[in-house]
């Protein structure tokens, strides 16, 4: 079944993208972590550290399976799944340089308002993957949801320190 296997082939590039580039994070926030975010006020609701890591993986799993769900799909426009997989990539990339901006550049209000132009872009590839295949944009809601959470988590270092 070519189809299958093409979902298969095009999931697996995807997962290992994403989990690659949350290994390249994980390189940028390991030092903040270790050093700077060590010393900042954090609000009552701060999840422990050793949680991050496996959210954010089973997020970017999700994320990639939902991207590719949305590329394997044939019964859409071409131009209308290129259009949902660019908002896809625009927010990979706005996912991945919200760590610079707090822990490398340790800029809470720099990356506060990164990470609500971050929320509105998820939203934006949840409308896009709903057009194509609603199992890929149901799959984008937890995402959505953690990023919200971090959202109010970053703003409530900010206002603390």
């Amino acid at each position: 079944m070519k189809i299958g296997r093409d979902l298969a082939v095009k999931s697996a590039t995807l997962i290992a993208t994403t989990l690659g580039i949350g290994f390249l994070v994980g390189q940028v926030t390991r030092p903040g972590i270790e050093t700077w975010f060590v010393f900042l006020e954090k609000p009552f609701f701060n999840p422990p550290n050793w949680l991050f890591a496996p959210v954010w993986s089973v997020l970017y799993v999700f994320m990639a399976i939902a991207a590719a769900r949305v590329w394997s799909n044939t019964k859409s426009e071409v131009v209308v799944i290129r259009k949902a997989l660019l908002f896809w990539w625009i927010q990979l990339a706005l996912n991945t340089a919200w760590s610079f901006l707090f822990f490398g550049l340790k800029n809470p209000l720099l990356a506060l308002v990164e990470i609500v132009l971050l929320e509105l872009l998820i939203y934006e590839t949840y409308l896009q993957f709903r057009k194509i295949d609603v199992v890929s944009a149901k799959l984008l809601i937890p995402y959505m949801i953690w990023v919200a959470f971090a959202a109010i988590l970053n703003a409530s270092i900010w206002w603390l320190n």
